[in-house]
């Protein structure tokens, strides 16, 4: 390893540790020695750390506040990550539900489809045992007509008796 990519590592160990929440009071003290820093979003821009009132530097509330923006777009980005990841799950979600939706219509439609398959058969036997019994119905119909039409002509015998053994002069 170069001297070069152990500087560039070490830089980057201590802007992990400045950026992290749970970082010692020795290793704070470390990088508030350090006058320049980078910030985590744009690692080749090098900040000042002067203040902003003297022009002298004030490293360690620069650092703090460097190490709190670089916490805050941290905590930004991983908020922003989440409600990305929400949002598209959310859209797995709805897609899957449109699935589950379309394949329960077909079910349901097949479903359907066999019950109505399986009504027709009772729905002969019903029409079957209807027909059965108004044929028979027809058939007494036709006998009642037949009685009806017999007991009329009986009627009309007893009528013509009755006239005649009425009309009759007494002897």
């Amino acid at each position: 390893m170069t001297t070069e990519e152990f500087q560039f590592q070490e830089t980057e160990e201590e802007q992990d540790k400045s950026n992290s929440l749970f970082f010692t009071n020795s290793e704070r003290n470390e990088l508030n020695d350090n006058p320049l820093r980078y910030r985590k979003d744009s690692p080749k821009t090098l900040l000042p750390n002067a203040n902003v009132s003297g022009g002298r530097p004030d490293s360690k509330a620069s650092n703090y506040f460097i190490a709190l923006d670089s916490t805050i777009e941290s905590l930004q980005e991983r908020t922003q990550q989440l409600i990305d990841k929400i949002n598209e799950n959310r859209k797995k979600d709805h897609v899957l539900m449109n699935n589950f939706r379309e394949s329960l219509l077909m079910k349901v439609s097949s479903l359907a489809e066999k019950l109505e398959e399986s009504v027709f058969p009772v729905y002969d036997h019903n029409n079957k045992l209807i027909q059965d019994k108004l044929q028979e119905l027809s058939e007494i119909m036709e006998k009642i007509r037949q009685i009806e039409n017999e007991l009329k002509q009986v009627c009309h015998t007893v009528e013509m008796m009755y006239k005649d053994l009425c009309g009759q002069p007494e002897l």
